[in-house]
């Protein structure tokens, strides 16, 4: 295998042997681990719910505090890898990762469970900017490479599949806290296999450990984050105006701060290419498709129709399988064709997706359709996106720009649950009819989730708790439409800017 302790090597061209592949399959072990994690927590939230009985900002917390804490620090952790090692970094953060979410399994409270999360967001931003900044160190040639962002993206897909149909199967038999616990037989082989089969690389000119500019970006992206969850749930007279001025104006500094520096945290040249610009725009808004399709299926499968997580899981499974199968099948399609067509036209099909949520009914057979179109777009945009983002960066910078393309990913992720979950749930509130004769109790917790509503029906006597459940369900389903209109809004945006700059580049090169 090619040395990949020497990223300014001219031997460019030169293919990864066994190893590299080897090597592969054990940087997708965290892969697996994050994206099982992500889709796991959606299908327990409802279990979550009726056990420590959340708020409904809390139970956007629940999801969220682990995706903005990874966000936040995915920049400086990636820098911190291209300087102290990427394999370093990877092994650290799977340690962390395992002993928080051993914990996490056990927390006896929202609070803490929500405070766990975001301990395990600090040791996933070592994980996922190590997996990828090390795709660009093995594979040095374009079409192996592009073969292993492949491979890596549809880690993230496979692991969705898996993370249904396993943690059904664990929330069937067992707490919720079970699914935390996947982490640990998953990360156990990474830290011994990793050692033997990752080459460490490094940036061999790093810049000095900038705690000013960590700051910075910590206070850029924190506030600007928290101020979208908190416009999305409570309008515009919250606090969310104030958070957006500290986070553009700490944004401001950090951008000033990187320009003037000899040797930035982050080169914000990356950002004057139109190609690296253009893909991270389209990964992070498709990222907020999928995560925002995602919440409301996972509650409607289970709280509506009355799925177990099991049977939910499984019905999602299609979908995971055309996202995998679609970023595969995209690579030898764009060795042929540009970027700029193949990412808006595979986009159409998840905007095909949203359109049959919004204006088809809600069965189970649509609603399994509509997943299958909106896997298709995905899996294969992401995989172009992805490719493009690494082929536009210099080796010596591949963790910072991973990073960046991991922040966009994390914070789409964040961006899907606060804004489509937030208007959910403030169209939800909005048009929920409760039925006359309900104890305040019931009210109040109806009027929180529809986890509340379901979860009171039971306490009720039949006729109504049918009623409550019935009128909870409407509303759900009413606020889904719009949500599913805004969703392919946001999709078609991520076409248009795919097509006007992700430029006319193929795969022919190497580089």
């Amino acid at each position: 295998m090619l040395n990949t302790t020497d990223p300014t090597s001219t031997l460019t061209t030169v293919r990864a042997d066994w190893r590299g592949w080897a090597a592969l399959a054990v940087l997708m072990l965290p892969v697996l681990l994050v994206s099982v994690d992500n889709t796991v927590l959606s299908f327990a939230l409802p279990a979550i719910a009726l056990d420590l009985e959340p708020t409904s900002i809390q139970q956007l917390w629940i999801i969220d505090a682990y995706p903005l804490v990874l966000a936040s620090l995915l920049v400086t952790m990636g820098t911190l890898g291209d300087r102290f090692g990427r394999r370093r970094m990877l092994l650290i953060g799977a340690t962390g990762f395992a002993l928080v979410s051993a914990l996490a399994a056990f927390a006896p409270s929202a609070t803490l469970l929500i405070a766990a999360r975001a301990l395990m967001g600090v040791f996933g931003a070592m994980l996922m900017p190590s997996t990828l900044s090390s795709l660009r160190a093995i594979f040095r040639d374009r079409d192996q490479r592009r073969v292993a962002i492949a491979v890596w993206a549809a880690g993230f897909s496979a692991g969705s599949a898996l993370g249904p149909i396993v943690g059904g199967i664990l929330l069937e038999h067992f707490a919720w806290g079970s699914v935390f616990l996947l982490s640990v037989p998953v990360l156990i082989p990474l830290l011994v296999l990793a050692p033997l089969l990752v080459p460490e690389s490094r940036d061999p000119n790093p810049g000095r450990v900038d705690l000013i500019s960590i700051g910075l970006s910590l206070a850029t992206m924190i506030p600007i984050v928290y101020g979208i969850k908190e416009l999305a749930v409570e309008g515009i007279a919250s606090p969310a105006p104030v958070l957006f001025a500290v986070g553009l104006l700490f944004g401001a500094l950090f951008v000033r701060r990187q320009l003037r520096l000899p040797v930035p945290m982050l080169d914000m040249s990356l950002f004057r290419q139109g190609t690296f610009s253009g893909a991270i725009v389209v990964n992070l808004l498709s990222v907020v498709g999928l995560v925002g399709f995602l919440y409301f299926v996972a509650q409607h499968l289970q709280l509506v129709v009355g799925l177990t997580p099991l049977q939910a899981g499984l019905a999602l499974v299609p979908g995971l399988v055309a996202m995998i199968f679609s970023g595969l099948l995209v690579v030898p399609v764009a060795r042929r064709h540009p970027a700029r067509v193949i990412v808006p036209a595979a986009l159409g099909f998840s905007v095909v997706a949203y359109i049959m949520v919004a204006f088809g009914t809600a069965e189970l057979p649509i609603l399994v359709t509509a997943f299958v179109a909106l896997g298709i777009g995905i899996g294969a945009a992401e995989t172009v996106s992805n490719e493009l983002i690494l082929s536009s960066a210099p080796s010596a910078k591949a963790g910072a720009a991973s990073a960046v393309s991991e922040t966009a990913y994390e914070l789409g992720a964040v961006l899907g649950t606060a804004i489509l979950g937030g208007i959910l749930t403030a169209l939800y509130r909005a048009q929920l009819v409760l039925p006359a004769g309900l104890p305040d109790a019931a009210a109040d917790a109806a009027r929180e989730t529809l986890a509340g509503a379901v979860a009171a029906s039971e306490t009720l006597p039949a006729d109504v708790g049918a009623a409550l459940r019935d009128a909870a369900a409407h509303a759900f389903d009413s606020g889904v439409v719009v949500t599913a209109l805004i969703g392919a809004v946001l999709i078609v945006v991520a076409g248009v800017v795919a097509a006007t700059t992700l430029g006319a580049s193929r795969g022919a090169s190497k580089s």
